[in-house]
């Protein structure tokens, strides 16, 4: 009972440092979007009005988020490859093992664990390759998303 040890617990350990993870970026994430919208068109949300679209959820949901789609899929891309490098919050909080039974051992701290710390270079560049094999599949992804020719109707 009584205040969770959100650290020293195996329930709470990767669920707290997603949430540094969240914290991390929620603000790299906003600067993204309001340069996103700096690029909206205002004349749209004028032909919005005359059109119909009287709320500003209607002009949210026909204008602007149609137009933040390449941010959007931007800020999805850059989240998920951040995500996967995750290592100097590991690295401070859990400096020795990955947390409570390696319940944070993430794929960074695996290369450098295997990499540095135990010598296993070979075991560490295999790790890195998979690592980067994932980054181009994800970058790639995203390059298909933004390369569609996007209708805007």
């Amino acid at each position: 009972n009584g205040f969770p040890l959100w650290l020293g617990d195996r329930d709470y350990a990767l669920w707290t440092i997603c949430f540094i993870g969240i914290w991390q970026s929620f603000g790299f994430n906003m600067v993204l979007y309001l340069a996103g919208l700096t690029s909206v068109p205002r004349d749209l949300y004028h032909a919005a009005e005359m059109d119909g679209a009287s709320s500003a959820w209607e002009r949210f949901r026909l204008i602007t988020w149609p137009m933040l789609g390449p941010t959007t899929v931007f800020v999805v891309t850059i989240t998920v490859i951040r995500s996967f490098q995750v290592f100097d919050t590991v690295e401070a909080i859990f400096p020795d093992s990955g947390g409570p039974g390696k319940t944070a051992y993430v794929m960074m701290f695996a290369i450098y664990e295997k990499g540095i710390k135990q010598n296993l270079l070979g075991t560490g560049a295999a790790i890195t390759v998979i690592f980067l094999m994932f980054v181009i599949v994800v970058t790639l992804i995203q390059r298909w998303f933004i390369d569609r020719k996007t209708h805007y109707a």
